[in-house]
């Protein structure tokens, strides 16, 4: 088991180093255009980015991609950089714990669609991935035991009589010329069982199957296929997932729809040289903290009103120059643009800058000028071995008009537990209830930043 952090450590990877590359580079051009490559152009670079290769050394070095790879009988974790701590050894426990971290996060993300279903974590044990694939096989196996999905879809068949539409064209050159007189053809909508979502169902189950390693996702794969023997094997995409809408007579299938759509956005698992277990699945960590934060101020926090992205800004006149910033707030007392930096901050008093880049800086006092705000957060992650709550209060004068101040404050957040690291994996343990603390700690720090009017300090 390989360990790389983001951008962080260098492992040596000699043996099947050439053959990686190959492979990483065919599943960074077969993976799903989804938003986030794409609002990065990603889209537009052929080679891939999950992995550094570094060919003098023959040493791998990681990006910004969290996830797990498998090549060859070789598992390789890509880790968030914060729990990254350059004397320490990880043991099997820690990643698993860390992966578990990533889960957490994944749970509150819109964007990166996360289903809402948390269950324990099964028997799969040091693998991120394995764990994903039983929450998913055990949901869909216990709703598909109880419930069966069926919808209406238009079918075309040969009756001996009309229903819905006889087609007349199809009925004198295939049937009476023929003399099947008696036989008519017919185009009419059918409540159907081998169904759009179904055969989603069926082709990523077969996906997961073919590359999982645990038993007890074998078990409940294995189930999901026999279930749906009946319905058609074709291949699905992400896309599809997306289209797809449900009465609420089904609304408890909508959790499988987002399971199927997050490992088909996600995940690459394909036949590459005859060797089915050969997967990935990857995610860029700068949209995960993005999208958790939003999430997470959306889902806990009921005083505040969060809207992501907001885009309807330019920098300038011609609407050239877009600006998004990451959360525009609204709270009782006030409205305010908050940004997630996910970048690692250091407590360096001789630091003038104070651990906030010029590049953002720039940025903040462009979202102040142009939304008319005096008022900017900013949000970054705590690290394993640092956390500080408030990082930096800048002040600008802006002269242009009539000296009105713009106040930038910096803020880290507690969205890791680093003591959870050194806890014994329960595979029994709910997911929800293992980071409650953390929940109810990271509440109280935003609430504190974000509504002060509760007996805590105000931002200035």
């Amino acid at each position: 088991m390989i360990n790389l952090f983001e951008y962080q450590n260098k492992v040596a990877y000699e043996e099947y180093f050439e053959g990686l590359e190959t492979f990483l580079d065919d599943i960074w051009n077969s993976r799903e255009k989804s938003s986030f490559y794409s609002e990065n152009e990603d889209v537009k670079i052929e080679s891939q980015r999950f992995v550094q290769f570094l060919h003098k050394s023959k040493e791998l070095k990681s990006n910004k991609y969290v996830g797990v790879i498998h090549y060859k009988g070789q598992k390789i974790n890509l880790l968030p950089k914060i729990f990254y701590d350059v004397e320490k050894e990880y043991s099997a426990n820690e990643v698993s714990q860390t992966q578990n971290h990533i889960l957490w996060w994944l749970s509150y993300c819109r964007k990166i669609k996360f289903p809402s279903y948390q269950t324990s974590l099964g028997s799969a044990k040091s693998d991120f991935f394995e764990v994903l694939i039983y929450l998913f096989s055990k949901y869909t196996r216990e709703l598909l035991s109880s419930s069966i999905y069926q919808q209406y879809e238009e079918v075309n068949r040969e009756l001996s009589f009309i229903k819905g539409r006889l087609n007349t064209g199809e009925y004198i050159n295939e049937n009476l010329s023929r003399g099947k007189w008696h036989k008519l053809n017919c185009t009419y909508d059918a409540f159907v069982f081998d169904n759009e979502f179904n055969r989603i169902i069926k082709y990523v189950t077969t996906l997961l199957f073919n590359v999982t390693s645990s038993l007890d996702n074998k078990k409940n794969l294995r189930e999901i296929l026999f279930i749906l023997d009946e319905v058609s094997e074709e291949r699905a995409t992400a896309e599809q997932c997306a289209g797809i809408t449900f009465n609420p007579m089904f609304g408890e299938f909508e959790t499988v729809r987002d399971y199927c759509e997050l490992f088909l956005t996600n995940c690459i698992s394909f036949d590459y040289k005859n060797d089915l277990k050969l997967f990935a699945f990857l995610l860029p960590m700068e949209y995960v903290f993005e999208d958790f934060i939003f999430g997470f101020i959306d889902k806990e926090l009921k005083e505040i009103s969060a809207k992501s992205q907001r885009s309807d800004t330019y920098l300038d006149e011609s609407g050239i120059f877009n600006l998004k910033p990451d959360l525009w707030l609204k709270t009782p007392n006030k409205s305010l643009i908050a940004d997630t930096k996910y970048k690692i901050v250091y407590s360096d008093e001789n630091d003038p800058k104070k651990g906030i880049s010029q590049s953002d800086l720039y940025q903040m006092l462009a979202y102040a000028v142009r939304f008319e705000v005096d008022e900017i957060v900013l949000f970054y992650p705590n690290t394993i071995s640092d956390y500080q709550h408030s990082v930096a209060e800048l002040k600008i004068r802006d002269t242009l008009a009539n000296g009105k101040e713009i106040l930038i404050n910096a803020f880290q957040l507690p969205i890791l537990n680093k003591d959870l690291l050194s806890v014994d994996l329960n595979t029994k343990q709910d997911l929800k209830k293992l980071f409650e603390s953390t929940k109810n700690e990271l509440r109280d720090r935003i609430e504190e930043i974000l509504v002060p009017t509760r007996g805590h300090k105000t931002l200035r």
